[in-house]
């Protein structure tokens, strides 16, 4: 379980079949998670400089994979005793989104990112999401795409600052909405209310 908090950037050093070799100050045990880009790896190898993370072939097939080829966002797995600062991320990645529009203001700057009906109807406005590991605001949504206003502080401190019109990223829905639509898509329970939802939900 991760915060969305960017806490570094790795460089890749290397993308070699399944194995991601990065150079980073983090020091994980071998078998510590790690979000990378937002995906949730396992770290398989430590040297004096980075570690090595393992991807699955399922894993490769939800990523943007191009996305890990200079600087990635590092954020080590979250500790029962840490703060909450973004928002409860999985580090699995629900499809890949492209940025289409970059629009900036006098405070922040709106980027456009499309993204599959599927993700799509999983997102709330002024809802919790997670591009690339990094826990945002949904402003608004949109026929095929979300709008997301960045801080400058944002802009500063994660890779967004680099990002153009037409970098893939890799977009994270909110756990909760995930679990509320399937709920309430099981036709199993044809009884299942709102009230049930809540119960359930306030167990975790």
């Amino acid at each position: 379980m991760f915060t969305g908090l960017v806490r570094e950037f790795g460089k890749v050093l290397g993308f070699q079949q399944n194995i991601l070799t990065l150079k980073a100050k983090h020091r994980p045990k071998v078998g510590d998670s790690i979000a990378v880009n937002g995906a949730c790896l396992t770290a398989i190898e430590i040297f004096n400089n980075g570690f090595s993370v393992e991807l699955s072939e399922e894993t490769q097939s939800h990523i943007a994979l191009e996305s890990y080829q200079d600087l990635v966002h590092i954020e080590p797995a979250l500790r029962l005793q840490d703060r909450l600062d973004g928002h409860l991320v999985q580090g699995h990645i629900d499809g890949i989104g492209e940025i289409i529009k970059i629009i900036p203001h006098s405070i922040g700057i709106d980027f456009f990112i499309t993204a599959n009906r599927d993700i799509l109807k999983l997102c709330i406005p002024k809802g919790s999401i997670a591009i690339n590991g990094i826990s945002l605001t949904i402003n608004e949504v949109l026929d095929d795409s979300l709008r997301l206003t960045l801080i400058p502080h944002t802009i500063q401190n994660t890779l967004f600052g680099q990002y153009k019109v037409g970098t893939k990223v890799n977009i994270e829905t909110d756990m909760f909405a995930r679990m509320v639509q399937h709920f309430l898509s099981n036709k199993k329970d044809s009884n299942l209310t709102w009230e049930k939802v809540d119960r359930i939900l306030g167990s975790y």
